[in-house]
């Protein structure tokens, strides 16, 4: 199986298990896009736990949701990203390496597990991607995001498109 199928159907198999469908586009809610891309890098912009219109995983971890539910937030969040990065470069055999990610994760005071919630985020990068899928990343408790997300994920790669 070629890497680029292996990709889409990692991706496409742990959607299925998600549950949800992530068929209708992605939509954006401001003045900018979702994705830029410099040379060989592309930025994607934060993704929250959106599917269609809805917010599936919102509130503050560690009060309002439980730690699995705020590493599902960050798996959605990621699946996003990456649906994002296959339609603008046109396929995920194009991300030669995930190069940063930052979770960030709406938190209680005294929740501690940003870094069990990011690694939700990394699992589901590298079992996607393979070795390509590792990266270097920050994770941040914070007061608030948008729409009362529980989670924010956003991304940097390298790619083969210049």
């Amino acid at each position: 199986m070629s890497n680029s199928s292996s990709r889409h159907t990692a991706l496409d198999s742990f959607i299925q298990t998600l549950g949800y469908s992530f068929d209708s586009p992605i939509r954006i809610g401001g003045n900018y896009v979702s994705v830029v891309q410099d040379g060989n890098v592309a930025w994607v912009s934060g993704q929250i736990p959106r599917v269609g219109d809805t917010v599936v995983v919102a509130g503050r971890a560690g009060a309002d949701i439980t730690l699995a539910q705020a590493r599902l937030g960050a798996q959605v969040s990621v699946v996003r990203a990456l649906l994002l990065l296959r339609q603008s470069l046109g396929s995920l055999d194009r991300i030669v390496r995930v190069l940063r990610i930052n979770v960030f994760v709406q938190c209680a005071p005294d929740f501690t597990q940003q870094s069990e919630v990011a690694d939700a985020a990394s699992d589901l990068l590298h079992a996607v991607l393979g070795e390509a899928g590792r990266h270097t990343r920050t994770s941040l408790g914070v007061y608030q995001l948008p729409k009362n997300a529980a989670v924010e994920v956003d991304m940097v790669v390298s790619t083969d498109v210049p």
